[in-house]
């Protein structure tokens, strides 16, 4: 069986065949073009070694970047396009759980393949005419929608820790079903699993959050002890039962919410927010003298357990921030008996610009009690009002007031943390009145407090 090649892989490939040199299109790539996807890294595998390949693409004017030359690997720049290119090596010895720490270059594209850790990712494409070398059957896995080890299970999985993680990465983006014996390998890799660096464990849990359903691998995480290794916050969600419209536990609840958010194609923190937006209910739980579970300030202890989460997933202070924002803010319960004060205390907590984001957090949050869309109505009533004070209000932040901090120093009041407080207890008068935002009325407010301090 033959595909069709990229012009490009074609003119690369006849640079080495005048060589005298094999070049194959292996890995995801391959596993991509069989399943009719959009091919968008390509990774060539050679019998050239590293020096060679150097010496072949630079000799077509292209550019050469040594990048994981230790293990055969070098990045090349040819007519636009880039492409890792490694040579056909075997490996041995992983005492980091990671790498391999010897690395034997072959001359056999087989043996290459057999090094790899899923049978679908161990096909080449022979370039330039296209055929497919498939020693391990990964073409009929692909059809049968199947994840299964080359060879050994156990032994792929103690070779690398971070392959159960992708096995399971795999399931959800791909909607692929994990081979009996793979899915039982890894509860016995996991000592293996928790030598992985925590950067790479949140790249995988990214894609786990990009895909189309994130439960499938967070619950195969469950089943095998990936997520009590890694989540362990989230894992012990389960069994934790809530009250009155929840249908669920905490931990199936939040997966629901996160899998609403992927359906709906919520940005990233979205995402996270609505996987980790009731994690601190655990901690939090208390019976009440009613008989029913409470969960008094769980959205606070949420969002300072997320934290703690994204700094070990070694997140960027920018999406923890972000993240942690939303969890702290998606536990308002708005009425009609909410004063144009209490909706302007509202959008200045939230912040104008995350309110679409809390709402949708809602939304994912009210999905998820019972599986199904719930009544929205309350959510609406708030957008309305929000926007109506929005298009009215002039003042619902600091930064909005009629004066600033260098006015508070021009009439007297000494910098430090107290011009912080004076202008936060400003911004509540014109909260509860933006009449009061003119400069005269604000200084005169904002010595009358700071004498009142002093």
């Amino acid at each position: 069986m033959t595909k069709a090649v990229h012009p490009v892989l074609k003119e690369i490939a006849s640079l080495f065949n005048n060589g005298g040199k094999e070049i194959y299109l292996v890995g995801g790539a391959v596993r991509d073009m069989l399943m009719g996807k959009k091919i968008n890294d390509w990774d060539l595998a050679t019998n050239a070694l590293p020096d060679e390949v150097t010496a072949i693409v630079k000799r077509a004017g292209g550019k050469v970047v040594p990048t994981g030359i230790k293990h055969g690997t070098v990045t090349v720049f040819y007519k636009n396009n880039s492409a890792e290119i490694t040579t056909f090596r075997l490996e041995a010895g992983y005492s980091d759980g990671r790498r391999p720490d010897e690395v034997h270059f072959t001359s056999d594209i087989e043996e290459d393949l057999s090094r790899r850790d899923f049978t679908m990712n161990a096909i080449a494409l022979r370039l330039p005419e296209g055929k497919i070398v498939d020693p391990f059957d990964g073409e009929a896995d692909i059809k049968a929608k199947v994840i299964r080890c080359v060879g050994n299970a156990a032994e792929r999985f103690n070779e690398d820790g971070l392959r159960p993680l992708r096995a399971v990465r795999f399931a959800s983006q791909l909607g692929f079903e994990i081979e009996k014996n793979t899915l039982g390998a890894i509860g016995g890799a996991l000592s293996v699993s928790a030598k992985v660096s925590w950067e790479r464990v949140r790249d995988e849990i990214d894609k786990i959050l990009a895909s189309p359903i994130p439960s499938r691998a967070f619950l195969l995480m469950e089943k095998t002890g990936l997520l009590k290794l890694f989540l362990e916050e989230l894992a012990v969600c389960r069994g934790v039962e809530q009250k009155g419209f929840h249908r669920f536990d905490v931990l199936d609840h939040s997966l629901y919410a996160c899998d609403y958010a992927a359906a709906n194609d919520y940005s990233h923190e979205l995402r996270l927010a609505s996987l980790f937006h009731d994690i601190g209910k655990p901690q939090a739980r208390r019976m009440g003298e009613s008989g029913v579970w409470t969960f008094y300030r769980h959205e606070e202890i949420s969002a300072v357990m997320c934290k703690q989460i994204l700094n070990r997933l070694r997140c960027s202070n920018a999406v923890i921030a972000s993240v942690c924002h939303l969890i702290k803010e998606h536990m308002f319960h708005y009425t009609d008996e909410w004063s144009d004060a209490a909706v302007r205390r509202f959008i200045a907590r939230a912040g104008q610009e995350n309110l679409e984001d809390l709402y949708r957090l809602r939304r994912a949050d009210t999905y998820a009690f019972s599986g199904k869309e719930g009544d929205a109505s309350s959510l609406l009533l708030l957008v309305k009002r929000v926007d109506k004070i929005m298009a009215h209000s002039k003042a619902l932040s600091i930064k909005d007031l009629a004066v600033s901090g260098n006015d508070l120093l021009g009439i007297g009041i000494p910098s430090g943390k107290k011009i912080g407080i004076i202008l936060r207890e400003l911004l509540e008068t014109v909260l509860d009145d933006p009449a009061q935002n003119t400069r005269e009325k604000l200084l005169e407010i904002a010595l009358k407090i700071y004498k009142e301090r002093s």
